[in-house]
């Protein structure tokens, strides 16, 4: 299996993610709504046994709820080019505390750190050799969008399995936030 621990979004942030979505950017690969989600910790490829273990560490894991702000556009690139667009998260202590917790549960039971610094977004396309220009104009245009703040009382353990047009996201388990 798959795995990634996310926050999933609520339906009405989803359709307002999606109104950004507009086309605009030659080889952009929108991300379909039903796979927005912000991804606390990445896992990876993972046998059975494994996954039963990672349930166990995030079930214990004790983290208050919070409200979450989705606000701005960014990308990130590679080799100079820009691989994804996403939509950013507003700077929030509860949501870094509960990534840390979460991190901290997985290195417990031994999976490797991650190697990425936590910067929470919804990605909202893949760019293939998209035009830098095309990319500037788009955010350019929606560089001040900004949602209205959502109730965040839960994150998921997700499992993932590549498509041919996307990948398919299964909650696989729902953990409460008190």
């Amino acid at each position: 299996m798959r795995l990634f621990v996310a926050l999933d979004l609520p339906w009405a942030l989803r359709q307002q993610v999606a109104a950004l979505a507009n086309g605009g950017i030659p080889g952009a690969r929108w991300v379909p709504p039903d796979n927005y989600h912000i991804t606390l910790r990445f896992i990876g490829e993972t046998p059975g046994y494994r996954a039963e273990e990672i349930d166990l560490a995030l079930a214990g894991l004790r983290a208050r709820g919070f409200a979450l702000t989705l606000t701005g556009l960014g990308t990130f690139a590679k080799g100079g080019r820009s691989t994804s667009l996403w939509v950013g998260v507003e700077r929030n202590p509860q949501l870094d505390h509960l990534q840390n917790k979460i991190e901290t549960a997985l290195q417990r039971i031994g999976l490797e750190p991650e190697r990425r610094r936590f910067q929470p977004h919804v990605t909202l396309a893949r760019l293939d050799n998209a035009p830098e220009g095309k990319i500037a104009s788009y955010m350019q245009a929606h560089n001040l969008f900004r949602a209205d703040p959502v109730p965040v009382e839960h994150f998921t353990l997700f499992s993932s399995q590549l498509g041919k047009e996307a990948s398919v996201y299964t909650a696989e388990v729902e953990y409460a936030l008190a």
